[in-house]
């Protein structure tokens, strides 16, 4: 198909899929002509791709690209895919690590309490870091067993997730590499639900 079919199939405008293309979020098409190409459905599903990562996901170009790159690398091992895909989702997160002071021993010494990795550099602890850091500095004080009670049932979250990758090894990237980031939003949607229903069932309907 031509790129102005590509863009009536996709919802996306001509001008918006030729950035996708200059950015290398979206592969090239099959060169006809010096000024025209042909396009498929891969072109469709990745175009669908990157706008559900930067409008429902929240994904800025950058990161859209990191995890595009994640996507197309050649298949990485079996063991590797969870490292890859949080790799390249927490790629864009600052460097700085702070002290958690809410945690006493801090953040770090929290996480190896639960017997989870935190080694030094570890982005994903950083990233924990900082948030817990910014809840103590809004004056939202979590403590350690709160912090236990979250990581608790988040630990459930987890096993739901690693059952749901598939065996594939592209498609287990993919699966962790989107799935972690389009499904923030509906863990996020549900969490409000619940919270909802156990106010009821705590307090009544009023």
């Amino acid at each position: 198909m031509r790129i102005s079919a590509l863009a009536e199939r996709t919802g996306v405008a001509v001008g918006t899929i030729k950035f996708y293309l200059r950015e290398g979020l979206v592969p090239p098409g099959r060169q006809t002509s010096r000024t025209t190409a042909e396009y498929d459905e891969t072109h469709v599903e990745r175009i669908r791709l990157v706008r559900a990562l930067t409008d429902t996901g929240g994904l800025e170009i950058a990161d859209v690209r990191r995890v595009v790159a994640v996507i197309d690398a050649p298949d990485p091992g079996r063991l590797d895919v969870l490292a890859i895909a949080q790799d390249a989702l927490t790629a864009s997160d600052g460097r700085e690590e702070r002290t958690g002071a809410a945690t006493g021993g801090g953040v770090r010494d929290w996480v190896r309490a639960r017997g989870w990795p935190a080694e030094p550099g570890d982005r994903v602890v950083q990233r924990l870091e900082k948030a817990w850091d910014a809840c103590e500095d809004a004056g939202i004080h979590v403590d350690d067993t709160m912090m236990d009670a979250y990581a608790d049932a988040v630990e459930e979250v987890a096993r739901v997730d690693v059952a749901a990758v598939p065996a594939e090894t592209e498609d287990a990237v993919r699966r962790v590499v989107v799935g972690t980031v389009m499904m923030e939003p509906v863990l996020s949607a549900l969490r409000l639900l619940a919270q909802r229903q156990v106010s009821v069932e705590a307090y009544g309907r009023r």
